[in-house]
């Protein structure tokens, strides 16, 4: 982009957490691991100055772009008013059915805000989801996201995420690579649901709550996380974990995905 052209450009907000990446090869690799068919509808979140929203044009059949910036989304719809291909939608993500916008199947990338990362990430994650999502976070967040049972970055996330799909960080972008640049590194984290999740839509809600509650109390093993959540005796509190399949002397920190559904549908909360 000339001078000029940034000179037009609105300022930086920093109160929505803006962060511009203007990179072409980094743009084009998050593009990469997205993948995007020439056929396809790909909706973007946070599409800010159009740098990535430009490179989805040209490989997506078409392209959904959510901004929530007003002056960002004029200039978005000014660039792109004749392109039939093109959809500027002026809007706040949390408050937008991402499957009725897209009105049909499609894949999902976005800058994610970093004051806002984990709300955005569920939000994503109703239904009808994306058949892929890729998301530009915070590298803490990508790596507390798709780390395993046991590691200390694993956790609450951790767990609501990988009960519902696959995740995998595809590589790490330094704080330099933005304007203005963050105090933190970002990494690009691909997001695939599972065809089969751990648990049902019907149960999401309460698997999420135990879990986060569980975390909560990660140091204590689970034989006294049941009696604090669920009033009981610890002789009850051990015969419904080994019904789960869970030994009572073990923490929240090693537990898998699968073993907190089989926790959860046995206490039937």
């Amino acid at each position: 982009m000339s001078d000029r052209g940034r000179s037009q450009l609105p300022p930086v907000r920093k109160s929505l957490g803006q962060h511009f990446l203007n990179d072409r090869r980094i743009l084009a690799r998050i593009v990469d691991a997205l993948a995007p068919e020439h056929d396809e509808t790909v909706v973007e979140i946070g599409a800010g100055r159009g740098a990535l929203t430009e490179l989805l044009r040209e490989r997506a059949g078409r392209v959904v772009a959510i901004e929530y910036d007003r002056k960002l989304a004029e200039l978005l719809r000014q660039r792109y008013a004749d392109d039939a291909k093109m959809r500027i939608v002026e809007a706040d993500v949390l408050a937008t059915d991402l499957g009725l916008l897209a009105g049909g199947p499609y894949a999902l990338v976005g800058n994610v805000p970093y004051y806002i990362t984990t709300p955005i990430l569920f939000h994503a994650l109703r239904r009808p989801r994306a058949h892929r999502a890729v998301f530009l976070v915070q590298r803490e967040v990508a790596t507390r996201m798709s780390a395993a049972p046991g590691s200390k970055d694993y956790g609450a996330l951790s767990v609501n995420l990988q009960a519902l799909a696959d995740v995998e960080t595809v590589f790490r972008i330094p704080a330099g690579a933005f304007t203005p640049p963050p105090k933190v590194d970002s990494a690009v984290v691909r997001v695939i649901p599972r065809g089969t999740p751990v648990i049902a839509t019907e149960e999401e809600q309460g698997f999420r709550e135990l879990v986060q509650a569980a975390f909560g109390m990660r140091r204590k093993q689970m034989r006294r996380v049941l009696r604090e959540l669920l009033p009981m005796s610890a002789e009850n509190a051990e015969g419904i974990l080994r019904s789960a399949g869970i030994e009572p002397d073990v923490r929240p920190e090693v537990l898998t995905p699968q073993q907190f559904a089989a926790l959860f549908r046995t206490l039937g909360v």
